[in-house]
């Protein structure tokens, strides 16, 4: 009986062994899933400055959204031109696309909602769009025409009856000739729709003029609403930046319709996002919002002042969506802005009559031209520099600071006296440095915001310098860096500056060093969207989180001190951001120390997400090195690695959430893990110096003295790729086990 059982067992045993081995050979055989690639050319990261004399305003235009069977040609958009403005597209020969996108209107038709129930989206550079729709559910101007065109409350046409019907007309059938080799159908008349629209182009505004170098294409009240437009108090440049001023991505800022928008189309979509609007043109098209309960420019900022749905007790509003306080001349600045962003140079000629014979549309007096006429009274035309060369422009904290950085030309210094400055200064001035004398104590001097200034310096020229500096009590950031190349941030103190300490965005080739700052609720140094980042030599402290590389390409920190922060270093790829990636950092030589303080972002931020007491995370990062460091003293975890999926839940994901080809190895590490915060610990997994959730591929931690939380097996630099890939199936099956 004994041996009966015995051989049972073993037979057992066997089984199980060899369902051990075909599930080991399947899993070193089975790939493993991967983020989409993303090429560094596409990733949307660093600046997009052009060349220009004078100015950082000026950037380049996104390529256009253009399939290759569709490119623009004379021809083509004459073609759909007279197709725009003709009736006969329509059922019933009585609505043209004009009808809803009236030239007079900008390209909108002035009323509250349109057949489909939201607001008309003007055409003013819709080419340059990726999504098309208030909910983005088209991707193509060619594929977007089709749905007015059928639409039953649109034009609701039968595809082959007006495919015929325009056959039949000589004068349509010749310019069909020219455009598409004489093929009349529904696909073509898209694609000549297509081809009109992206000529629709708006670029000689007064803001183009002035971004151009035109120092007086802006009046006094523009240029304070543009710094206005820029500074972190408003953040309007996150979305609706330069040069389109608009994005592809798509935000909840609680206008209560109780429209899904987003979520009606996309699975992970959320509900009532829509996507980001251009602002170009903007004075021509009331009323505003996705379903046009706005009328006018000024309800709309006072909107945006009292942080959107935030005012209706809405929840799941967008983090830039924050809500901030103007004065009544501030808001009228802002509006007077929005008005420099208007041209209608490059208007089409409406046809009289169509080439089908059909009366087109009825002009429209817009007295919306009047207004901007009235608002945008600067001086227009050619601009030349100033023949002298670059000079040294003293300030003290008796002068007028932002009238002499007016007067700045490329290629100068602005040196500042020691003493106390309450100021916020603006400039977009290429070839600028802007640095303090010590007084005899090596002290800086001081811009103090007084608990009521947004920032102490927005700059947004190229080849940017700023240090010896003290910047503090500022609300929303300290220095702000938006859109330049090659930037210089050195020896400043930063603290207390509500948001951000250091913030350069969407810049290139950018070096910050010698840095201490502390006691803000997001990130002390920050660089987000950027490429080519250094950050070193730097102290980081009292904040949420100390240094933040965020969607970045190319980042490097070392040789810091972050320490008593909520989180010590963060390299990170957030969703619905111009870059979409965050690749390539190397992380070393830092000493990372008691990063335990309680998290207090503000509710909604993504910093609020982050928990506490974590030395160095990556999330959803990829072939970030981290190495040479010491950790010590965190209650949490030494270093973590993890995918945005873990409990990230802000907005759409439209990144890659996994962190892959991670690399961690010969840091110095002692007493991580000794008390982790609820939320780690509720997932009843052990934590130490490493702690990884098994997302990714290709993670490697090179620590044989280190203390390993999850998993307590490591991949490491000397695995084969089949070792790895069954040690991937197996973790990610347990972990799927686990939730």
């Amino acid at each position: 009986m004994l041996r009966k059982i015995g051989k049972i067992l073993l037979a057992l045993l066997g089984i199980v062994v060899v369902l051990v081995s075909v599930g080991a050979i399947w899993a070193a055989n089975t790939p493993v899933p991967v983020d989409p690639p993303i090429l560094d050319a596409d990733s949307g990261t660093g600046s997009i400055a052009a060349v220009s004399a004078i100015s950082g305003l000026l950037r380049e235009f996104p390529p256009m959204n253009t399939p290759a069977d569709n490119q623009v040609t004379d021809e083509r958009a004459e073609l759909g031109r007279q197709l725009f403005f003709d009736p006969i597209l329509s059922a019933e020969n009585d609505m043209s696309c004009a009808t809803c996108h009236h030239p007079d209107r900008g390209f909108s038709n002035g009323e509250v909602a349109g057949r489909t129930g939201r607001n008309v989206p003007t055409l003013w550079n819709v080419g340059y769009a990726q999504f098309l729709q208030w909910d983005g559910s088209m991707d193509s101007l060619e594929s977007q025409a089709l749905t007015p065109l059928t639409h039953a409350d649109e034009m609701a046409a039968n595809l082959d009856e007006m495919a015929s019907e325009l056959t039949a007309i000589p004068a349509y059938q010749a310019m069909f000739d020219e455009a598409y080799g004489g093929d009349v159908s529904a696909e073509t008349v898209t694609y000549a729709l297509a081809a009109f629209q992206r000529t629709l182009v708006t670029k000689l505004s007064p803001f183009d003029r002035y971004a151009q170098g035109d120092r007086d294409a802006l009046t006094p009240e523009q240029r304070r609403g543009l710094a206005l437009f820029r500074s972190g108090a408003t953040r309007c440049f996150e979305c609706h930046a330069a040069p389109t001023f608009a994005d592809d991505t798509f935000r909840v800022i609680g206008v209560p319709s109780g429209d899904l928008g987003r979520a009606a189309v996309a699975d992970d979509g959320m509900e009532g996002a829509f996507k980001v609007p251009t602002l170009r043109n903007i004075a021509l098209t009331a009323p505003y919002m996705h379903d046009g309960s706005m009328e006018t420019l000024e309800e709309v900022v006072e909107f945006y002042a009292d942080g959107g749905g935030r005012a209706h007790d809405l929840s799941g509003i967008d983090p830039f969506v924050s809500g901030f306080d103007l004065s009544e001349q501030e808001q009228e600045d802002m509006v007077a802005f929005l008005y420099a962003l208007t041209d209608e140079s490059t208007l089409p000629a409406i046809p009289g009559t169509a080439l089908s014979g059909l009366p087109s549309i009825v002009r429209y007096n817009n007295p919306d031209r009047r207004t901007v006429l009235s608002f945008n009274t600067a001086r227009t035309g050619g601009y030349a520099l100033p023949d002298r060369e670059p000079t040294t422009i003293m300030i003290s904290p008796d002068d007028d600071v932002q009238a002499k950085v007016d007067d700045a030309l490329p290629g100068d210094t602005i040196l500042f006296e020691y003493g106390i400055y309450h100021e916020r200064v603006a400039t977009d001035v290429n070839g600028l440095t802007f640095e303090g004398i010590a007084n005899g104590a090596g002290e800086y001097p001081i811009f103090d915001g007084q608990g009521t200034l947004s920032e102490a310096f927005i700059a947004s020229g190229s080849d940017f310098k700023i240090g010896k500096l003290h910047v503090r009590n500022y609300t929303d950031n300290g220095i702000l860096v938006e859109g330049a190349k090659n930037v210089h941030i050195y020896d400043i103190i930063s603290e207390d500056t509500g948001t951000y300490g250091i913030y350069p965005t969407k810049s290139t080739n950018v070096l910050v060093e010698r840095v201490v700052a502390s006691g803000v609720n997001d990130a002390a140094i920050y660089a987000g969207q950027c490429r080519d980042v250094i950050v070193r030599d730097s102290e980081v402290f009292g904040s949420v989180l100390g240094i933040e590389l965020e969607n970045t390409l190319n980042g490097a920190a070392y040789n810091n001190y972050a320490h008593d922060n909520s989180l010590g270093i963060f390299v990170v790829v957030l969703p619905q951001l111009t870059a979409k990636i965050s690749r390539n950092s190397q992380i070393y030589d830092n000493v990372v120390v008691n990063n335990n303080i309680p998290n207090f972002a503000d509710e909604g931020m993504a910093a609020a997400l982050v928990p506490p007491g974590v030395g160095i995370l990556s999330l959803a990062a990829d072939n970030v090195e981290i190495y040479n460091n010491e950790i010590r003293d965190h209650r949490t975890a030494g270093v973590a690695i993890f995918s945005l999926t873990a409990g990230f839940d802000i907005n759409e994901i439209d990144v890659g959430p996994n962190p892959e080809d991670n690399y961690v190895h010969d840091n110095i590490f002692s007493n991580n893990g000794y008390d982790p915060v609820a939320s780690v610990a509720d997932l009843g997994i052990p934590v130490g110096d490493t702690l990884w959730d098994g997302s990714g591929w290709n993670n490697r931690f090179d620590e044989p003295d280190a203390q390993h939380g999850f998993p307590l097996l490591m991949p490491n630099e000397d695995w084969g790729m089949r070792r790895k890939r069954v040690h991937w199936h197996f973790l990610n099956r347990l972990v799927s086990m686990l939730e």
